[in-house]
């Protein structure tokens, strides 16, 4: 049982430390990858004093990543 509890605790201690770093260089990351919320589907309203993002389609791809990386870990952290 603790072993279990363990590794679920590792797991959660290393996403947090992976979310923590993404937030610490989301600047420098956002500005070079020239697709994140440029994708077709994305829609931008701007006007004189107002802009608007809505990225629909890059919200879906994301989703889709982290759904395909939690499928993986919850296989992997399967008991047998």
């Amino acid at each position: 049982m603790f072993q279990s509890f363990g590794k679920i605790l590792m797991l959660l201690g290393v996403l947090i430390f992976v979310f923590g770093l993404i937030l610490l260089i989301a600047d420098k990351i956002g500005s070079k990858i020239p697709f994140l919320g440029k994708l077709p589907g994305d829609i931008l309203i701007q006007k004189r004093n107002f802009t608007f993002y809505f990225t629909l389609t890059t919200s879906i791809l994301l989703s889709l990543i982290l759904t395909l990386v939690l499928w993986i870990l919850s296989f992997i952290f399967r008991k047998h």
